[in-house]
């Protein structure tokens, strides 16, 4: 991805025109990457750059913030995601009150005629924008043909018969079935983050973590599971890891990611990681003293250890 674009009053001046795609894109699965494909090769045949248009926040995190869904991925995660696909340009546009109470059809003149003089567009044919979502697939056709720009629906993408989607994502992730959830990604889940100092709290009960904060209103899965860490040197290196509050210790507002690591003494302090979640353990739960949860937490460590066929020295 050569360039990211902030609002509408940074959008590139494209003379001969572009290729293009709007959506959330939460998680980039399978289905996603799917449109992407699509898109690369229309604008490879046209000789025209590739632009994924996406919102910061969400709409339905603006709509609604306590009731939207948890994010699959932040925005970073998102950004290193579509960086593997040919896409030269990501138009990030802030969903604020100005844009909710656009207009559909100042909408396509204003982003898509005016700004990015699109000539391809990829949408699905579920696609709803403008205020009060007055504008749909059909007045998307309409725009074009009097504009000159083609307007075709997503292809759907399905494994087992179902629609791959983010919600079916978020759903199997509740439900800690991890294996469908990478099915369903092409990849196993991650999140990524900053290592920061905590409490060592992990290390005076002799398991001592790597702590990343989430920075996430919500998160899609919580519990203990086994993982892979990568972003450093020997990567990628196995571990254990709690997602959650921890409720025996502290009760925490958000949730943190704490990653015990295996045979491992290095100083990380400030690294940047990703976390692959590969096998779901057991749900967070409150115990009664610190001594039940370093029990709990030797169970877990041996049960991660099996897992990954790591044999005890």
């Amino acid at each position: 991805m050569k360039k990211i674009i902030r609002g509408l009053l940074n959008l590139p001046s494209n003379p001969a025109g572009c290729v293009a795609t709007i959506g959330n894109f939460d998680g980039v699965h399978l289905g996603h990457q799917a449109v992407l494909q699509q898109l690369a090769m229309k604008g490879d045949t046209l000789g025209l750059p590739a632009v994924v248009i996406t919102f910061e926040p969400q709409p339905n995190e603006f709509f609604a913030t306590d009731k939207a869904p948890a994010r699959l991925c932040r925005f970073r995660e998102k950004v290193e995601a579509l960086r593997c696909y040919s896409i030269q340009q990501l138009c990030v546009l802030k969903f604020n009150k100005q844009l909710a109470q656009m207009v559909a059809d100042q909408f396509i003149q204003q982003l898509l005629v005016d700004g990015l003089n699109v000539k391809y567009l990829v949408v699905g044919d579920d696609f709803r924008f403008g205020k009060d979502r007055q504008g749909d697939f059909a007045m998307l056709q309409q725009a074009g043909e009097k504009q000159g720009f083609q307007v075709v629906n997503m292809h759907t993408f399905s494994i087992d018969s179902h629609r791959v989607s983010s919600t079916r994502i978020r759903l199997a992730l509740e439900q800690g079935d991890l294996l469908l959830a990478e099915k369903l990604l092409g990849r196993p889940y991650r999140m990524s983050g900053r290592v920061a100092h905590g409490d060592k709290r992990g290390r005076t009960l002799g398991f001592p973590t790597a702590n990343i904060h989430l920075h996430r209103h919500k998160v899609p899965l919580t519990g203990v599971y086994a993982v892979q860490l990568f972003g450093i040197a020997g990567e990628p290196i196995k571990g254990v890891a709690n997602v959650g509050i921890r409720p025996t210790i502290v009760g925490l507002k958000r949730a943190l990611l704490e990653v015990h690591l295996f045979d491992f003494e290095r100083d990380i302090y400030g690294e940047h990681v990703q976390v692959h979640f590969l096998q779901k353990l057991r749900d967070e739960q409150k115990f009664s003293d610190l001594e039940a949860l370093t029990k709990q937490i030797d169970c877990d460590s041996q049960q991660a250890k099996d897992y990954f066929g790591i044999k005890n020295q």
